[in-house]
């Protein structure tokens, strides 16, 4: 079981509304300490993180691990500074183009750039496998694989409670927009996780999902309610990525239409391959859909 006192949460000045009020910056252990997504490269945060270490920790104590989810700037861009600061290694799944599916990278020279802001200057100091384990005498983390949001995303697991970075949130769904996400992947995660028991999620933004089990059914429930109003718009005849939008997601505010966008066009690549709908005249953002 997870000590109570061995996990403690900095939330990075950073909101929008896609990061929700900041990216949760969280700090393990008491001696040895990992830091699970050091957060954007913000001065005030790398302070806030080195002064609630020095705070916390016993004689000797040291940050001796920088563990990042996924290659997004507002999870991994405060990583070089931090691990200058405190000679620890940075570890990951790999570098921001790491698990990318065959298929997204063929499509990506012709998409446009994920707003999501993809931080291709990150390189780990060394790879984290999916089920490998970082120990110290005091707690075990194990890597999940989880990709989907981005196809290097990572889930690292203390027991029973998971650091779920952007894959599972509570106050909002994950953005996933090709060639960075994949849909069929994010849905496989998701049922992945949904075939394990676990007592808390800590997601990378928004407060901790206290029923792991209901959030991850949720998500599910409401990825393939997309899906399907998706297939029903398209009853309705061929269409553009912005029509099916507009039809689909009826209750976001106009900030987060681009989103949704992206989120239609994750979810007709999906369709596209399972052949349910075809594109004409080839799969992107601006060509037009058909209910196979």
């Amino acid at each position: 079981m997870m000590r109570d006192d061995l996990v403690r949460c900095l939330t990075a000045p950073n909101p929008s509304p896609l990061t929700g009020a900041g990216t949760n910056t969280y700090l393990i252990g008491s001696r040895d300490i990992a830091v699970i997504d050091p957060g954007p490269d913000i001065d005030a945060h790398l302070d806030a993180i080195l002064a609630l270490v020095r705070a916390g920790v016993p004689a000797g104590g040291r940050i001796s691990h920088i563990v990042v989810t996924h290659a997004h700037r507002d999870h991994s861009a405060l990583a070089p500074r931090l691990a200058a600061r405190t000679n620890a290694p940075v570890l990951a799944f790999g570098d921001a183009l790491a698990g990318r599916s065959p298929r997204m990278t063929a499509l990506a020279g012709a998409l446009p750039v994920s707003a999501e802001g993809l931080d291709l200057a990150f390189h780990p100091d060394r790879t984290l496998r999916d089920g490998e384990t970082i120990r110290t005498p005091d707690w075990e983390l194990v890597a999940h694989h989880t990709p989907g949001h981005l196809g290097g995303h990572l889930c690292l697991a203390l027991g029973r409670v998971l650091f779920s970075g952007d894959h599972v949130m509570g106050w909002s769904t994950s953005i996933v927009a090709p060639p960075d996400g994949d849909m069929a992947d994010y849905m496989a995660s998701l049922h992945r996780l949904a075939g394990a028991t676990w007592d808390r999620f800590l997601p990378g933004h928004g407060a901790p999902v206290e029923n792991p089990a209901a959030r991850l059914s949720e998500l599910i429930r409401h990825r393939m309610a997309r899906e399907a109003a998706i297939l029903a718009a398209l009853a309705l005849g061929p269409a553009r990525i912005p029509d099916l939008a507009a039809r689909v997601y009826t209750d976001i505010p106009p900030t987060l239409l681009l989103a949704a966008e992206r989120n239609v066009f994750a979810h007709l690549l999906d369709l596209e391959a399972r052949n349910l709908v075809s594109a004409t005249p080839a799969p992107h953002p601006d060509a037009t859909y058909t209910r196979a």
